[in-house]
């Protein structure tokens, strides 16, 4: 009875060993949305069509060593309609402990860039017709801050995050505009 004792005592001891070796479960890196999953439509409140205010975004595995994060929503498909990628939202240093971005708000100490046409979130706008992706990027950046001027384009952006990012996720959505889902 004492070696069968023995011999679970120290199987249970080997298991905890081998799942305290693994050591905590780090979350991946990601940019996830209540308003809409991945791949979905984004609810028209969201886009030109409705209030234009940015979705509720929730942010979790953030790297440790990151210090900062940046934000990039561009619409790839509108390369055809006015000939280059449409930045809807840019925006740099945000700190690195931010879980959530409140619909229709920007976090604390946050600089914006130039979106299309303005220094804010500018929602989904695509022709008629047409359907179009939204990408919201997400990079964890190495530093706590990029001196960028306020209304600097993503282009710079990216520029000055080059060999500076640690990861980075997205969240994708899509919209059609409204008169053509009637």
């Amino acid at each position: 009875m004492r070696v069968r004792t023995m011999r679970r005592l120290l199987l249970t001891i080997a298991v905890l060993a081998l799942l305290g070796a693994a050591g905590p479960t780090v979350k991946p890196f990601s940019l996830t949305s209540p308003a809409f999953k991945n791949g979905e439509m984004i609810p028209v409140q969201y886009t030109c069509d409705g209030a234009d205010k940015n979705p509720v975004l929730k942010i979790s595995g953030v790297p440790k060593k990151a210090k900062s994060l940046a934000l990039i929503v561009d619409d790839p498909d509108a390369v055809p309609v006015i000939g280059r990628v449409a930045d809807h939202w840019v925006m740099w240093n945000i700190p690195a402990a931010t879980t959530s971005i409140a619909a229709g708000s920007v976090p604390r100490g946050a600089v914006l860039g130039k979106s299309y046409d303005a220094n804010k979130y500018q929602g989904p706008c695509p022709p008629s017709g047409q359907t179009h992706r939204y990408y919201f990027r997400l990079y964890a950046l190495n530093v706590s801050k990029l001196k960028l001027p306020t209304g600097s384009t993503s282009a710079k952006l990216r520029a000055a995050m080059r060999g500076r990012i640690l990861k980075e996720t997205k969240l994708m959505g899509t919209y059609m505009a409204k008169e053509a889902m009637m």
